[in-house]
């Protein structure tokens, strides 16, 4: 499978068939360029502007806004209700965490979670291999927090959002700031990774993709 990071927690994941889901598509006053891209699946974690702008994908995509399962183009997608703040939404409200399952690797989009995972969270979504976690803070997880979130999830590889970045004029924390409490970190120099399962070894990596204009 293909990831590409278009900035803040917008992903493209592309199967090896070609099936296409973007999470949390931002509009166009979050700094990053809006992707012109086309999906079959869209995700929206929360309904905010940042994350839930889906008129700006191409196609005829099922979008997707609600926690249950579903299996469409081959891939079965779970969403687990969460909050994006630790007082139970009542700050800025619910926010569903994503599981996909594509072409044998489980992966986790977790939009703008703000706490910590109960147990019955965390039995509800299963093991994962590959994690899309915040790190910036204020309004999600911090660096700290997404530390200690990491080593509930216990995934192969984990890929950080939702930091500051030149683009973005949020008060949010840069990236860096994560991976000195984590102690490693490769950034890539591309937007774009490629994972197989050949790729989920034993050692948890923490890949770090670079924002392309």
């Amino acid at each position: 499978m293909k990831i590409r990071w278009f900035g803040h927690a917008c992903f493209l994941l592309e199967s090896q068939d070609g099936t296409k889901i973007v999470t949390d598509p931002f509009d166009g006053s979050v700094g990053y360029k809006i992707p012109m891209v086309e999906a079959d699946i869209v995700t929206v974690s929360h309904d905010h502007y940042d994350h839930n702008y889906v008129e700006g994908v191409q196609g005829d995509p099922e979008i997707m806004r609600s926690p249950g399962e579903y299996t469409i183009g081959g891939i079965s997608i779970k969403g687990v209700p969460s909050f994006h703040d630790e007082v139970k939404g009542a700050k800025r409200g619910p926010n569903i965490i994503y599981t996909f399952n594509i072409d044998g690797i489980k992966v986790c989009h977790v939009g703008d979670l703000g706490h910590l995972l109960s147990k019955s969270q965390l039995e509800e979504i299963g093991e994962i291999d590959v994690l899309m976690i915040p790190v910036g803070g204020t309004f999600t997880l911090d660096a700290e927090g997404a530390v200690a979130a990491i080593e509930q999830f216990s995934p192969k590889i984990t890929i950080p959002m939702h930091f500051k970045t030149p683009a973005v004029s949020m008060p949010i924390d840069p990236v860096d700031i994560f991976l000195e409490k984590m102690g490693q970190g490769e950034y890539l120099d591309s937007d774009t990774i490629e994972i197989t399962t050949e790729d989920l070894g034993e050692e948890h990596r923490i890949i770090v993709l670079n924002y392309e204009e």
